[in-house]
């Protein structure tokens, strides 16, 4: 036990001096409780909504959606004004740990958006007070519980370069994904909800790609989290990707019953039009 202890607090020694004092940021086992806790108040709440009304919540929503969107308007702003507009390589791209003014706002950065992630939480709350069950998948479920958790080792240990890109492409996603459920509350048809899971299997492929970049070329970036961004695109493409092929499946099959039972109306209407015109041609010819 002791031998784990000296062996955690080495760890910690590594990590980067600018951030070890931001809130939440001593050590990882509060971000870890806050996200198993999120599982279990999902159950809970399941079960608690069971056999009660669901919510409207409209209003909220529109104003939670709609300050998603700033928030992460903002942070592709942060993103790209700190690094990935400002001299950063899409190749190899160490963290520059200095207290320099672009450094340190790229740490920020960081650290904010580690910190959206659990604002982020509220997305399931909104689908679990209104009852949409289905919405509550495994793939949201771990997408939202991972992602707090993982990033704190982000913001402790490499707060900018390399791995910041999959940060700026997420915020990015997450300004349409937010502008999009904010308009559809507000009333509003959006054209680009068909292309949102598209998108974002586009945004894993693109990390995947960049990640496997620093298996082949030498990088002042600690490889394990190449590694670590790279499991994470990979398992988020194959989730993604399942989910849309089901989805598309689905709605390929509802199109053709759609098809079939338009078909047989138009058959069984035929039959009457035609039984019909025979029966007046029996009368006239009786008359």
């Amino acid at each position: 036990m002791e031998a784990l202890t000296e062996k955690y607090n080495d760890l910690m020694k590594l990590g980067d001096p600018r951030t070890r004092d931001w809130f939440l940021m001593a050590s990882p086992i509060p971000s870890t409780l806050i996200c198993l806790l999120y599982v279990l108040a999902i159950i809970v709440g399941m079960r608690a909504m069971q056999n009660r009304q669901a919510m409207g919540l409209r209003y909220p929503m529109i104003v939670y959606n709609f300050c998603m969107v700033a928030l992460s308007g903002y942070l592709v702003f942060e993103f790209l004004a700190s690094g990935w507009l400002a001299g950063y390589s899409l190749g190899c791209q160490p963290v520059d740990y200095s207290n320099s003014p672009q450094a340190t706002r790229m740490a920020r950065a960081c650290y904010l958006f580690y910190f959206s992630k659990f604002i982020e939480l509220a997305d399931t709350v909104f689908f679990v007070l209104r009852k949409k069950f289905n919405q509550v998948s495994f793939l949201h479920v771990f997408h939202h519980a991972i992602m707090p958790a993982s990033w704190w080792f982000g913001v402790y240990f490499v707060p900018g370069g390399f791995g910041t890109f999959h940060a700026m492409l997420n915020s990015f996603i997450h300004f349409l994904m937010y502008m999009y459920y904010g308009l559809a509350a507000a009333g509003y048809t959006v054209w680009w909800k068909r292309y949102m899971t598209k998108m974002q299997i586009g945004q894993f492929l693109l990390v995947t790609v960049h990640s496997c970049q620093l298996f082949f070329i030498p990088c002042n970036y600690p490889i394990v989290f190449a590694w670590w961004i790279l499991s994470y695109a990979v398992i988020f493409l194959i989730l993604f990707a399942n989910f849309y092929v089901k989805a598309y499946a689905a709605g390929r099959r509802l199109q053709q019953q759609q098809q079939k039972q338009n078909g047989h109306q138009n058959g069984a209407h035929s039959k009457e039009r035609l039984a019909h015109a025979v029966s007046n041609g029996n009368g006239k010819k009786a008359e």
